[in-house]
C-alpha cells in the first residue's frame, strides 16, 4: 500500500568572518560565511530536516550529531547523501523538495540553477521536481540585519510497503 507523507525543515546559521558561503553545495561569492560545526550550509540541513521528518526518523542532530569529530567541517552534500541512504532503507522516495533562502545579502538568484543540480544530482531526482527560491529579510529582523541566514524546506515522499 501506498502512503505519502509531508516533511518541513528550518535551519538558520550565523553569518562569520573568515568562513566561505556555501548554499546548496554552492560556494557563493561573500565576504562572511556560515558559522557551524559542519560546513553550515543551511539550505542541505534543512532539506534533510524535511526528508527525516516526513520518514519520522528523527532530526539532522539525531543522525550527524556536532559533537561528532567526523562531521567537523564536513561538506553537508556528503550528509545529504546518508540521508538518501537511510530514506531508501526505510522504502521511502522523494516526490517533491520545496525550499527558500532568506538572506538579506547576497543576491543569489544565479547561482539557485547549480543549487538545484547538485542536489538533484545527489538525491537521484530530476531537476524538475526541486525548486529552491531566494528572498531577503526586507530588513526587518536578524536576517534583514545581515546577521544569518536561514532556510525552510518542505517535501513530500511516497512510501512503498510491501
Amino acid at each position: 500500500m501506498e502512503k505519502l507523507r509531508v516533511g518541513f525543515g528550518y535551519d538558520v546559521h550565523r553569518l562569520v568572518k573568515n568562513r566561505k558561503l556555501i548554499l546548496g553545495g554552492v560556494e557563493v561569492p561573500h565576504h562572511s560565511g556560515l558559522k557551524g560545526h559542519s560546513d553550515a550550509d543551511v539550505l542541505i540541513h534543512a532539506i534533510i530536516d524535511a526528508l527525516l521528518g516526513a520518514a519520522a526518523l528523527g532530526d539532522i542532530g539525531k543522525h550527524f550529531p556536532d559533537n561528532m569529530p567526523e562531521y567537523k567541517n564536513i561538506d553537508s552534500r556528503n550528509l545529504l547523501l546518508k540521508t538518501k541512504e537511510l530514506l531508501l532503507k526505510h522504502q521511502y522516495n522523494i516526490v517533491n523538495i520545496d525550499a527558500t533562502i532568506v538572506a538579506q545579502e547576497p543576491k543569489l538568484l544565479e547561482f539557485i540553477p547549480e543549487m538545484i543540480e547538485n542536489i538533484a544530482s545527489d538525491l537521484d531526482m530530476p531537476e524538475g521536481d526541486i525548486s529552491i527560491k531566494a528572498t531577503t529579510g526586507e530588513q526587518i529582523g536578524s536576517m534583514g540585519r545581515r546577521e544569518g541566514i536561514n532556510a525552510t524546506a518542505i517535501t513530500l515522499l511516497r512510501s512503498i510497503e510491501a
